[in-house]
């Protein structure tokens, strides 16, 4: 077949094939960029929870090309709320509170507020409920975070339970290692990550220098999305079939147990 003859034939079927699928649309979507493990930055790239399993998602789209932009969370929510952004991740359910966020997408995660404590502080006493069980420990907590909920704030005020809040996870955990504490309060994939860090780099030593612990009672319970603005004035008009793609990925990616392996490389395995 002469040459001419068959770069013409790849051109048609090259065309043929973009025909029959679409145009490409160029998205750009927002993220959180100080909110480890879930969605922050590191070397300047999207990181993170979320973003590993939003970029995987995103792969599988039809005719989409998505872009993922970091910025700082309240920064992006004004992106929606003026209708300069398209979605942000990754939002919890607030209807209410923004009501600018107009469709939310399947559940991404669940997030979880828990207790970690001491060993000899869990085998102590049975501790499934939250706060009751928990009198009488001081409990650790990240100086500007309110996560105990109503009862746990009332049990505090009358000197049920103790609270000692420091800067971060890191000092929170070293303190409860070193026994300052019976308990730390916080999300339970952010101090699994972090603790799995401080190991790595051999700032804490369960077993041998600090003390192992176990986890507690669940505090509260939160899912994570991928939020869309209601304030765009149709400027996307492929929104409604992006939402119908991503959530379809998202539940088949559920379905085939493509959601923990991603949560296991920033968490597993973080006491020896």
């Amino acid at each position: 077949m002469d040459i001419t003859v068959r770069y013409l034939l790849l051109l048609l079927t090259t065309l043929m094939s973009f025909s029959a699928h679409g145009k490409v649309t160029h998205v750009t979507i927002y993220a959180d960029n100080d909110y480890p493990p879930y969605s922050y930055t590191s070397a300047n790239q999207p990181t993170g929870i979320y973003t590993d399993i939003l970029k995987k998602a995103f792969s599988r789209m039809e005719n989409y090309r998505v872009k993922i932009v970091p910025v700082p969370w309240k920064r992006g929510l004004s992106y929606l709320q003026n209708g300069k952004g398209f979605a942000i991740y990754p939002p919890y359910y607030r209807p209410q509170q923004r009501p600018y966020i107009g469709t939310y997408s399947t559940p991404i995660l669940e997030e979880r507020v828990v207790v970690f404590c001491t060993e000899e502080t869990m085998k102590a006493q049975h501790r499934p409920r939250w706060p009751e069980d928990y009198y009488g420990l001081k409990i650790g907590t990240n100086s500007g975070f309110e996560l105990g909920g109503d009862q746990f704030e009332k049990a505090v005020q009358q000197n049920l339970i103790q609270v000692q809040k420091s800067g971060g996870n890191q000092t929170n955990l070293i303190k409860l290692g070193l026994g300052r504490i019976n308990c730390y309060m916080n999300d339970r994939i952010s101090i699994l990550f972090e603790l799995k860090q401080l190991i790595n780099e051999g700032k804490y030593s369960p077993g041998k220098k600090h003390a192992r612990f176990l986890e507690g009672a669940t505090v509260t319970e939160e899912l994570g999305y991928l939020g869309f603005s209601n304030q765009d004035n149709n400027l996307y008009p492929f929104k409604a079939d992006f939402i119908k793609q991503f959530n379809q990925i998202i539940d088949k990616m559920k379905e085939r147990n493509e959601i923990q392996p991603v949560i296991d490389r920033y968490t597993s395995n973080p006491q020896p």
